[in-house]
This record gives C-alpha cells, sequence and structure tokens, in this order.
C-alpha cells in the first residue's frame, strides 16, 4: 500500500455516514441517520441547492454536495456563477491530509503493522475469498496490492480502488468550486488534518467490524455505481430527498474505527465554525457541505439553528 494514497483517501472519505435502516453486524449505528426534515426540500432555483445562513448584514450560501459522484459529472453553476461575484470567502469540504512531523513516526508504525507478506485474500477461506478476488479484479487490481491482515484497511483500499475503476470522485464538486473561485479571487479555505491517528485507529478496529467493513466493500463493489450516479443526477436538480440516497460503504467502514464518532463531531465543529466566522464579516461567502452532515440532527445547519442564526431552505431561496 502506497502510504501517501492510502492517508489521503482514508481521510477524503471519512465524513460522516449515510442513513442506512440496515447496519452490518459488526459496524455501529449511523449517526447521520435521522435528518432535520424540514431542512430535506427540493430546491426552486436551476442546479442544486442551496441553503442560506445570515445573521444581520451577512450571508453564507451553502451548497450541500454529495459524498461521490461520477467523473464528469455535468450540473448548471449558474448560481455558484452569481454568488462568486464578490464573495469574500469559499469555505471547502477538508481536501488534504498530512502527517504531522510530531505523529510521523506514529504513523510508519501504524502503516508497518498494517502490511503483510501475503495478500489480504489469503486470510479468506470459500466464497468469501472469491468474492474478493472477483472484486479487486473487478477494481483492476492484483493481489499483491492488498498486502495487510487488517480487514478494514484491505476493505477501505478495495472501495476506493473501485470507485477509480468506476469513475467515481469525491473530490468533485467542491475541486471544481475551489478553481472557478480561485480564478475569480475569492480567497479559497480548505482544512488540512492530520491523518495519523487516523491510521492507528484502523490498526486497533475490532476483528467483528474488520470483517463486517469487508463485507461492505464487496457489496458494494458488486452493486456498481448505479446509486451513485443516480444521486448525482438528483443532486444536479436540487432533489435533496433522492441526492441523499447514494451508497456509502467506505463511510460506514469508518465509522468502526476507535475515535471514529469523536472525528465526526471534530469535523463538524470545524465547519460550522468556518460559517461562523465567515458571518462575521459584512458581505456573503459560500460554504460546501457534503449534504449527510449538512442536513443531519446534530449536524452544520442543525448546531448553526441552535446558535440562533437564521437558516433560510433552497424551497425559500
Amino acid at each position: 500500500m502506497r502510504l501517501t494514497a492510502f492517508l489521503c483517501g482514508l481521510l477524503l472519505l471519512a465524513t460522516p455516514l449515510a442513513a442506512s435502516s440496515q447496519v452490518p453486524s459488526g459496524l455501529p449505528q449511523d449517526p447521520d441517520a435521522v435528518l432535520v426534515e424540514e431542512l430535506v426540500v427540493t430546491a426552486r432555483e436551476i442546479g442544486p441547492a442551496w441553503w442560506r445562513v445570515s445573521d444581520g448584514d451577512s450571508t453564507v450560501y451553502v451548497m450541500g454536495v454529495p459524498s461521490v459522484i461520477p467523473k464528469g459529472s455535468g450540473w448548471d453553476p449558474s448560481v455558484l456563477e452569481r454568488r462568486l461575484e464578490g464573495a469574500n470567502l469559499v469555505i471547502l469540504p477538508f481536501n488534504n491530509a498530512s502527517v504531522n512531523l510530531l505523529t510521523a513516526p506514529g504513523a510508519v508504525v501504524s502503516l508497518v503493522r498494517l502490511r503483510a507478506s501475503a495478500p489480504f485474500e489469503e486470510t479468506l477461506e470459500g466464497p468469501l475469498r472469491a468474492r474478493f478476488v472477483a472484486a479487486r479484479t473487478q477494481a483492476g487490481q492484483e493481489a499483491d496490492r492488498y498486502k495487510t491482515r487488517n480487514g478494514m484497511a484491505a476493505a477501505l483500499l478495495l472501495v476506493s480502488d473501485y470507485r477509480d475503476a468506476a469513475r467515481l470522485t469525491a473530490a468533485d464538486p467542491a475541486k471544481t468550486i475551489g478553481r472557478m473561485a480561485a480564478a475569480r479571487g475569492v480567497r479559497v479555505e480548505a482544512k488540512t488534518y492530520d491523518a495519523a491517528p487516523l491510521l492507528a485507529a484502523v490498526v486497533r478496529t475490532p476483528a467483528a467490524a474488520q470483517r463486517a467493513c469487508v463485507l461492505e466493500a464487496l457489496a458494494a463493489v458488486e452493486a456498481g455505481p448505479a446509486s451513485a450516479e443516480a444521486a448525482a443526477r438528483a443532486w444536479a436538480w436540487g432533489r435533496v430527498r433522492e441526492a441523499l440516497g447514494g451508497e456509502r460503504s467506505y463511510e460506514r467502514c469508518i465509522a468502526a474505527a476507535p475515535g471514529a464518532a469523536n472525528l465526526d463531531a471534530r469535523l463538524k465543529a470545524d465547519q460550522t465554525a468556518s460559517i461562523v466566522a465567515a458571518l462575521r464579516r459584512p458581505g456573503h461567502s459560500i460554504a460546501v457541505v457534503q449534504l449527510r452532515p449538512l442536513l443531519a440532527q446534530g449536524g452544520v445547519l442543525d448546531r448553526l439553528g441552535a446558535l440562533g442564526y437564521e437558516i433560510r431552505t433552497p424551497a425559500e431561496d
């Protein structure tokens, strides 16, 4: 496994989770399963849905985005282009992972503990081994790509490889929005997180959760990209509820890692704090937040509402 690719992939996709009525044995309940229903609406304007957070003479327009979309997905940027004019700031979801110098030794130790001399599939038996071989073949990878005995590490890497092969990306539309903002001279904020603790958490994940994660990953590969494609189409047309229906097995696996709940809370708190900071400046700014952590109970908009900010939905905009 390549350290940089694994760490970046882990952080990019270690975001709050999608709803599921059936949680596989060994995986925790989804913390974002319960939505703030009055926020889940269909947009009035053409294109992706926007929520508006206001405080006196300051406004932050918040675009909700899927956790993963097909590469090259088309969507109408006209509302975004209009709001970029005169914007103070564009706040993007985190999209960088780094290893802090103070934690680098621990990250190396964790990576060594994840590696093995033989491919992961050799730890499996019978039908499960056959499914894993078929899935990594579908993802275009050889057995040696998955030299680990850690089921979560193998599963996360498999889903990442499958998404690459299926041309699904977690980087967009945020990457495109950042590029559009920079071209107009609008300042872009994108937070970077230290990935070393996450890597250590993968090492400590219980065996039952590791196995459940493998089953989740295999189911995702076998199901194919249809749900992600359907969710992306709905998102592009502002149909929020349908856009929330994309498959997110990778994220359910992440929830099983020790400390995942704390990471979930930290990400939401950081996104909320960035929007609050932008609201202290007169004028308007833009924030891009994944749909589930944006709309869930305890999510970003729920937290902002609790702080007393006015929130308007896409149906009101």
